[in-house]
């Protein structure tokens, strides 16, 4: 219930401040387990994908934001749960891997922190090993904007990566490394062909 209440109140405020827009809606499943893995620029990225996206999505976000009782509120009623950075959270990566079981979707920002220049970090294994022991379909999305108030922010939801052919691999760090790498360059495609597209609109 309070989930609802929250993104009902949030909603409008989002349209007001950022113009935000979807493209790509119809890439995420209705239903199932799904991984969505994101670029990460600021604190309002799991807000805005968690009101924005049609399905809850259970967000891994850094411990220090749960520090703050109305943030802790806030993300904790869209879904959000806390993992310690720096070093292997079982007990999150268990709570990614519940949550997949039971067919929900799993939200993750495979760079660990927030990205000062807008550039793509490195990933760091933990989000290619929970694709690979949950098997679950996993969905990049790209965050474009910088959350200047009165200008559009744009969600680009890609398809599926297919990761068949990782799935009967023994998830060594070669492997989790391949897996990451895939994911990462799938998220700069992504962005280019969002700004690509934006380039041929303006010409016209």
């Amino acid at each position: 219930m309070l989930y609802h209440i929250i993104k009902a109140i949030l909603i409008p405020f989002l349209y007001i401040l950022f113009f935000p827009k979807i493209t790509g809606r119809d890439n995420l499943p209705k239903e199932g387990s799904v991984i969505i893995y994101s670029n990460h620029t600021s604190f309002l990225d799991p807000i805005l994908l968690g009101c924005m996206l049609p399905r809850r999505i259970y967000f891994m976000a850094k411990q220090e934001l749960f520090r703050s009782y109305p943030l802790c509120v806030l993300l904790t009623a869209l879904g959000a749960f806390p993992v310690k950075r720096g070093k292997a959270d079982l007990s999150a990566i268990k709570k990614a891997l519940q949550t997949l079981k039971e067919g929900k979707v799993f939200g993750i920002f495979p760079e660990g922190t927030r990205s000062k220049t807008g550039d793509l970090n490195d990933f760091n294994h933990g989000t290619a090993a929970i694709a690979h022991k949950s098997r679950a379909a996993t969905i990049p999305v790209i965050i474009i904007g910088d959350y200047k108030l009165f200008r559009p922010v744009h969600i680009v939801i890609g398809k599926p990566i297919n990761l068949d052919k990782y799935y009967d691999k023994k998830p060594s760090s070669e492997i989790l490394s391949e897996i990451s790498e895939l994911m990462s360059e799938r998220l700069k495609l992504l962005a280019s062909d969002k700004m690509e597209s934006r380039k041929k609109f303006s010409r016209k």
